[in-house]
């Protein structure tokens, strides 16, 4: 088992605490019983759910916040250099140890699961955590977004399984050392990091480097990028790989999936039987993300049926085709989805799911770079809806690019034959997206940002409204 609090880990402060990574080390550092710290840009839940662990969250950036005693200061690769809490752990020489070291270190002594791949680790990790939970495995897991179930992004079990997501946008998963790593796909994204296809299939050989000798690599087999990884790992000394997918060659193959509504049901081959299993969520791709954690836990020694069972328990997580309500005969559902290929999987998801009626997506484009790069695909997925408003371009930590704006995306989606309506003032997206919906519709807002936050507004103008008449 692992000791309980790393010894440099014992009064951490935590710059941007509130993030989604760092407030799950946050969270299971508290719940190990270190005196935990840190500082975030604004007020949110995630605060408040770190002061009820003990911790002092500070609002705002400022060089007092730091305490002469911490033991170190973790920091994102989103924090610039010039932060002042950063500058006065230079001043104060203390360590100052990346996200990704912290969460390694907490991993120390376990049996980690480490989940890559340019899209889909929150789910599977979440999959994963619940399965695990249901068991009674007792995992400690840090995810990406909060599930469904537990209303949390991390936790601290008794067992000797960590399930963790392991995030290749700025090569931080090589930090890693699993027992088993799942890769769901190996696509060109994070350009602001990686600048060609040879780079990031570079990274995730050096991340499939990282297996403990005689662990296992669960690897899609219909994924094109992640197919090319395997045909170059597939032999090393001390490596087992176990695919999973549609083609015939997977070791663990998708016999089946029938959508049923916002759930499916899936079949799997698996050691020459079929084992069929339950869903909780919309679309082929949450499907292939069941199976790989299906996978993932079968090499951990878990009884495949076991697993199957568990895995229907999955109920979701924030933000990924998350139901965020109904109004007025309109559901209001969020997607995380802001790479051309999240985005068309979702929209894909949806359009079956809303039936004969329509589909209205809110999307905010992520990151300038990103946008520069896969414009032009963004707004080619958008065609599946009936119907779409475009936000401007949500900055996160990138400062704009000239001539890079939501109109590559606009124009792009028109061209493709999309409905699409710029919209530069968030303020008026709820009334807009009022005045187009009727009884029936799915409303999606869509988007890595805070287009999030215009999910429960929209439901509020759609409660209040007159109804159109059609």
């Amino acid at each position: 088992m692992a000791s309980a609090i790393p010894t440099a880990m014992e009064r951490p402060h935590f710059i941007g605490i509130g993030g989604a990574g760092m407030s799950g080390i946050a969270k299971i550092l508290a719940r190990r019983g270190a005196k935990v710290a840190g500082s975030d840009a604004k007020e949110s839940d995630t605060a408040d759910a770190l002061r009820a662990l003990g911790a002092t969250v500070h609002i705002g950036h400022a060089a007092t916040h730091l305490a002469d005693d911490a033991s170190c200061v973790v920091v994102s690769s989103a924090i610039r250099a010039d932060n002042p809490e950063l500058l006065r752990a230079a001043g104060l020489s203390v360590p100052v140890v990346h996200r990704s070291d912290a969460l390694a270190s907490l991993m120390d002594g376990l049996r980690p699961i480490a989940v890559a791949g340019t899209h889909g680790k929150t789910t599977t990790t979440s999959m994963l955590a619940v399965a695990l939970s249901e068991l009674g495995l007792d995992p400690s897991y840090a995810i990406g977004g909060d599930l469904a179930g537990p209303g949390t992004n991390a936790r601290h079990g008794e067992g000797e399984i960590f399930v963790a997501e392991a995030d290749e946008s700025d090569r931080s998963f090589h930090k890693y050392a699993p027992e088993v790593a799942i890769v769901l796909n190996v696509e060109l994204d994070h350009h602001a990091n990686y600048a060609s296809m040879a780079e990031i299939h570079e990274s995730f050989d050096t991340f499939t480097g990282r297996i403990v000798p005689g662990g296992t690599l669960v690897i899609s087999a219909d994924q094109s990028g992640a197919v090319e990884l395997t045909e170059r790992v597939r032999g090393r000394d001390g490596l087992n790989v176990v695919s999973y997918g549609e083609s015939e060659t997977a070791d663990v193959r998708v016999h089946k999936i029938t959508p049923r509504g916002l759930t499916s049901e899936v079949t799997v081959l698996l050691d020459g039987r079929f084992l069929t299993f339950t869903v909780s969520v919309p679309g082929s791709h949450y499907a292939h993300n069941a199976v790989a954690a299906l996978a993932a836990g079968v090499a951990l020694g878990i009884p495949a049926h076991n697993l199957a069972s568990a895995l229907g328990k999955y109920t979701g997580v924030g933000r990924r085709l998350q139901l965020k309500g109904e109004a007025d005969g309109v559901r209001v559902i969020d997607s995380y989805a802001h790479h051309p290929t999240e985005m068309t999987a979702d929209l894909a998801a949806m359009r079956g799911a809303a039936a004969d009626s329509r589909l209205l997506v809110v999307f905010q484009p992520h990151l300038f770079s990103r946008t520069r790069e896969l414009g032009k695909e963004m707004g080619e997925a958008l065609a599946l809806a009936d119907a779409s408003v475009v936000l401007d371009i949500y900055p996160a930590r990138e400062d704009p690019i000239p001539g890079i704006t939501s109109a590559l995306i606009v124009d792009a989606a028109r061209a493709a034959g999309a409905d699409v309506t710029p919209v530069h003032d968030r303020e008026t997206v709820a009334g807009a997206i009022a005045g187009m919906a009727r009884p029936g519709d799915l409303v999606l807002t869509m988007g890595a940002g805070d287009v999030t936050d215009l999910g429960p507004v929209i439901l509020d103008r759609l409660s209040g409204r007159t109804r159109p008449t059609s």
